[in-house]
């Protein structure tokens, strides 16, 4: 899971998509980088860090450039090595590029490219993208692409990619500097695009970048589609590849910011809806609560909404440390015990003889809410019950969530929600343990969404080999 942005037809645009990532740094929190191009050349910036520790302001500055590709990055393929963050530049043709999702047929490209003697040297699967594209463009002709070459190049592409990709490059296209954008024809990962009253357009992983510059949401980058945006210019879109459009169903349940817009509307209300369907299925079970308390920070509108459904107080329980990282998207298990604490420090007045409904977004590998729930015991509430507003997470994502195992998993090797419900009872310590069922779930998002980690059935298929490559290649 990462986060992109690309921008033409400012003035100035190494600051502008300084902050622009800054709006979507929850989407990765291990490197970052900005390139621009200038008078024919680019010009790039990338470390490992948050956007303000990869990329120095006086750096920033000094880069001159009318467009250009942000990214920040968060590793399911690849160590996360300086080398892996993006974006990353081809000299033949010129183009820059960041990208976000997760290819599963890396291994089967990389040998294909080497067949035509291009080498990938980083370990992200970002770069054989790149590389394939130029492959296609340069198997055309040399230079001087043309609109046309680049709608075949990437129709192409679109043939030999397999997995999930949101693309945003820079490039030249019938000699005009151009910004592309290009998603696979399933939709699995986000992306959107809007204009500034100027003629500057933004391309990005999320609306809330939009948001940020003072740009307006036009629409979503069609998946299966190319897309060409140039300064002071209407959108020309190419549809490329037609399929229907799964969007991955995790990144509104917990990856996505609340105030984002994306298929399926506002993540706030998508949130807020599940929300109100775990109530009504946690009231159909005669439980009871006094209050209901969000894990921030994803879980708070569902935790509001259930709260108004069932007539309890809602009550913020724990104070967040801002300057913490996600835990679920940590390196390492010794790393979310780590940062959990420092995260949350609860409120003892909330909890202390209280039945606690605790409401959060998903539980993935259990451990750190096994210490959320022990945290909350020591200050003596009368019961703890835990709600979670979406389904068990049985099986591993290949299309860029980094669940790759399903050994990790708590509720891999358990396919019964009700013994799942008593396992977790007694893990947690809890007085009870209630998931949002499918059938909750998908009234609230319909059916044509990706929805592998709770049900197995992959709208993409992934080969024993490509799985193989995936649980090897994750970090550790």
């Amino acid at each position: 899971m990462c986060g992109f942005v690309g921008i033409i037809g400012v003035e100035h645009a190494a600051p502008l998509l300084y902050s622009a990532l800054q709006s979507i740094q929850h989407r990765g929190q291990d490197a970052a980088g900005i390139g621009t191009l200038h008078q024919g050349r680019f010009l790039l910036q990338k470390d490992l860090g948050l956007v303000s520790q990869a990329l120095p302001a006086s750096r920033i500055e000094s880069m001159p450039g009318t467009s250009g590709i942000g990214h920040v990055r968060y590793p399911t393929v690849g160590v996360g090595d300086r080398e892996d963050a993006q974006p990353f530049i081809t000299r033949r043709p010129g183009i820059l590029m960041a990208h976000n999702g997760n290819l599963t047929n890396v291994v089967e490209l990389e040998e294909d490219l080497r067949d035509w003697g291009l080498h990938v040297q980083s370990r992200c699967d970002s770069e054989p993208i790149l590389l394939v594209l130029a492959d296609e463009l340069t198997r055309l002709r040399p230079s001087k692409h043309t609109e046309e070459d680049l709608v075949k190049a990437v129709s192409q592409l679109m043939k030999r990619l397999r997995g999930s990709y949101s693309v945003g490059a820079v490039l030249q296209v019938d000699g005009e500097e151009t910004l592309v954008g290009f998603r696979d024809p399933h939709g699995f990962r986000p992306g959107v695009y809007g204009r500034r009253a100027d003629g500057a357009w933004l391309i990005a992983s999320e609306s809330v970048a939009l948001d940020a510059l003072g740009f307006e949401l036009v629409d979503v980058l069609p998946p299966g589609a190319l897309i060409l945006l140039r300064k002071g210019q209407e959108p020309i879109i190419h549809e490329v590849e037609k399929a229907e459009r799964y969007p991955c169903v995790f990144e509104r349940i917990y990856f996505a910011r609340p105030d984002s817009l994306m298929e399926g509307g506002r993540v706030y209300s998508v949130r807020w809806a599940m929300g109100e369907k775990l109530a009504d299925e946690w009231a159909k079970r005669g439980l009871n609560a006094d209050v209901v308390v969000p894990v921030p920070d994803t879980s708070r509108p569902a935790a509001a909404a259930i709260a108004e459904r069932l007539g309890l107080p809602f009550r913020e329980g724990f104070i967040k440390n801002r300057y913490s990282g996600r835990t679920f998207i940590m390196p390492d298990q010794r790393a979310r015990d780590a940062a959990l604490r420092l995260k949350l420090n609860p409120i003892r007045e909330v909890f202390e003889g209280k039945r606690v409904l605790l409401v959060d977004d998903s539980v993935v590998r259990g451990s750190t809410m096994r210490r959320i729930v022990h945290m909350i015991r020591t200050l003596n509430p009368s019961e703890v019950h835990l709600g979670i507003f979406s389904p068990p997470v049985r099986h591993p994502c290949f299309y860029g969530i980094d669940m790759p195992s399903s050994e990790e998993l708590i509720a891999g090797s358990i396919k019964d929600n009700d013994v799942l419900e008593g396992a977790l009872k007694e893990r947690f310590q809890c007085d009870s343990v209630s998931y949002l069922t499918l059938d909750g779930m998908s009234e609230v998002t319909g059916e044509k969404v990706c929805k592998a980690c709770f049900t197995g059935k992959y709208v993409v298929d992934v080969s024993e080999k490509e799985r193989s490559f995936i649980r090897q290649d994750r970090r550790p």
